[in-house]
């Protein structure tokens, strides 16, 4: 067992004897921000002595008295308010770090009770490029993905493709009359896009042009055989497009289920919410009204307007009949419920569908109050350009992504050519589009994700700094140590330990440790940026052991101690990249 999960263990057996009636769910044992005050340290008496008006040192001090951890811990002691602080004895650092070399553990533990965790991601629209303002969705979902299923809990990635709405009936109009089939074998997307760029100026000018798409559109919902048949084909031309993005990225889905997929349920959805006293007509529609049981400033189908609460309804059904988004997210909800039985599901879109979901959710639990399912909204800022305007080529159009990919390989290759014109080229390429795909990914995640941030070629590809090239450089330093150990004759010796005797060699190794709970905080928070972090921090801490502890240089068994620092180095860089969707290379 890691030492941290073992120090929580016993530390909470000893606040049961003290406090025989506590919720030991919330006593955890956190790595110590400052390392002079110990390697972990706990807070949660404080709050316990707090609830029961007791003296949080005199807590401490009782509860210390219960707890042994005398083989893991050289010193523990009691600080400020309450803290316990716990520092390790060398051995068991030492230990721990060899248990990850020889591939026990990665200083992480699996979930004691896994999660079905589903995971609604990415989105984009049949018969659309995809845009630069798909690749957070994406990249952000795919992964919380990986993170939750490294933690293993089991997780259902499920694609809800928009492949539905009225735009298809200009879509199948514009199909059957101005259709270029020579482009449509060329560049099916960009003829599909054509077509409908065309076919809605030509509406907002004729109303015979729109009368006429509202009739394609009528006969596609009502089944008509050729219309389905052309609709169909688009979904599958669309989805071609989309594979082959997601096979440069990386990213894979257990399901596509698209907005056409719940067509059936809709109208139950809505009925039942009727019977139910939930939905009610308003002006020929059917919504969703404010049933006074939150604070109004918390309340999503209130708002605000000249100092007074007005109503802000939730449409689940237009007055034409039609369903939206949010019935459709409904019925979603509830198949997924029916399906999947998942604990978790967790929504990857932009912050300006923070409303959309909050009504969802709400109308959600009012209808289904027994289901005792978390749902939430992840959601993102805006990428931004120099302007602080949302990112678009200089012609003013969305920047398409494959079109981004391409020149971050371009811009990746270049810089290759110029660092290591000794490699052949096909490795050259290798290398570029491991850097170029993993710095588009880097830039995406390494700000909060609730933050806008400002697309930058020259940050993304720097080799400084908290990009993906410098952490991938830090990787490929390491890989070269030990090709050159290979090319020495040097070898780990049998049965060597880690000997940690140097400052740079205790920060790297205290800095390992904390891998599982960076990751563990990234699944709570679902914040990949934590990631990030921790492994911009590690590098340097790499680095500057690096600089100061020669490795190969050394003498044993301070050499071999070294080596395996190294490896286990390696392995966490490895694996946190991993986490993040970014593959890495053995050079650069």
């Amino acid at each position: 067992m890691l030492p941290s999960k073992a120090l929580e263990q016993r530390l909470q057996t000893a606040v049961l004897a003290v406090l025989p009636e506590a919720d030991v769910t919330t006593v955890l044992v956190r790595p110590c921000q400052d390392t002079k005050f110990g390697d972990y340290q706990t807070s949660a008496l404080m709050a316990l002595a707090k609830a029961r008006k007791m003296n949080p040192r005199q807590l401490a001090t009782d509860v210390l008295a219960k707890l042994d951890v005398s083989d893991l811990c050289a010193k523990t002691d009691i600080a400020g308010a309450g803290f316990l602080n716990f520092f390790l004895k060398p051995e068991v650092l030492q230990d721990t770090l060899l248990g990850a070399v020889q591939g026990k553990h990665l200083f992480f533990a699996k979930a004691e009770q896994p999660k079905t965790v589903v995971i609604d991601f990415s989105s984009p629209n049949v018969a659309k490029p995809m845009h630069v303002g798909h690749i957070r969705s994406t990249i952000l979902g795919d992964s919380l993905a990986r993170a939750f299923r490294l933690l293993g809990h089991n997780v259902i990635t499920d694609n809800h493709i928009g492949d539905w709405g009225t735009q298809f009936g200009m879509l199948l109009l514009g199909w059957k009359t101005m259709l270029d089939k020579a482009a449509l074998e060329t560049d099916p997307i960009a003829e599909l896009e054509r077509i409908y760029k065309q076919l809605s100026a030509d509406c907002k000018a004729d109303e015979s042009k729109l009368e006429a798409a509202k009739q394609e559109l009528v006969k596609l919902q009502a089944g008509d055989e050729e219309n389905l048949g052309i609709w169909r084909e688009m979904i599958a031309l669309s989805q071609n497009q989309f594979d082959t993005i997601y096979g440069r990225l990386g990213v894979k889905f257990d399901h596509v289920l698209g907005e056409s997929f719940y067509n059936p349920r809709l109208k139950s959805v809505v009925e039942e919410l009727k019977t139910k006293g939930i939905a009610k007509e308003s002006d020929g529609a059917i919504c969703v009204f404010s049933d006074g049981s939150v604070p109004q400033k918390e309340d999503p189908f209130l708002i605000q307007r000249d100092g007074e609460w007005n109503a802000n309804p939730c449409l689940i059904q237009k007055s034409d009949g039609a369903a939206n988004y949010a019935t459709t997210d409904l019925a979603t909800l509830e198949y997924r419920l029916e399906t999947w039985s998942p604990d978790k599901i967790i929504y990857v879109t932009d912050g300006r569908q923070q409303l959309h979901f909050r009504q969802v959710f709400s109308v959600f639990r009012r209808w289904r109050p027994e289901v005792k399912v978390q749902v939430e909204h992840v959601w993102f800022g805006a990428i931004l350009g120099d302007d602080g305007k949302p990112f678009k080529t200089r012609s003013g159009d969305t920047v398409k992504l494959s079109d981004l990919l391409d020149e971050a390989e371009e811009r990746s290759f270049k810089t290759v050519n110029e660092k290591s014109a000794d490699l052949d080229e096909v490795t050259r390429k290798e290398i570029a589009r491991v850097v170029g795909i993993g710095s588009v990914k880097y830039q995406d995640l390494m700000p909060n994700r609730q933050s806008d941030y400002v697309f930058s070629w020259d940050k993304m590809l720097a080799l400084n700094g908290n990009t993906a090239p410098y952490l991938l450089y830090a990787y490929t330093r390491i890989r070269s140590i030990f090709r050159k150990a290979a090319e020495q004759g040097v070898v780990v010796a049998p049965g060597a330990t880690i000997h940690l005797k140097a400052a740079d060699e205790l920060a790297l190794a205290k800095q390992l440790l904390n891998f599982g709970f960076v990751l563990e905080g990234l699944v709570d928070e679902c914040r990949p940026n934590y990631m990030c972090n921790y492994l911009y921090d590690l590098a340097g801490l790499y680095a500057r052991f690096f600089e100061n502890c020669p490795v190969l240089k050394a003498e044993e068994p301070e050499r071999s101690s070294r080596l395996l620092l190294c490896e286990v180095t390696a392995k966490v860089l490895k694996q946190g990249l991993e986490v993040l969707g970014i593959e890495t290379t053995e050079k650069m």
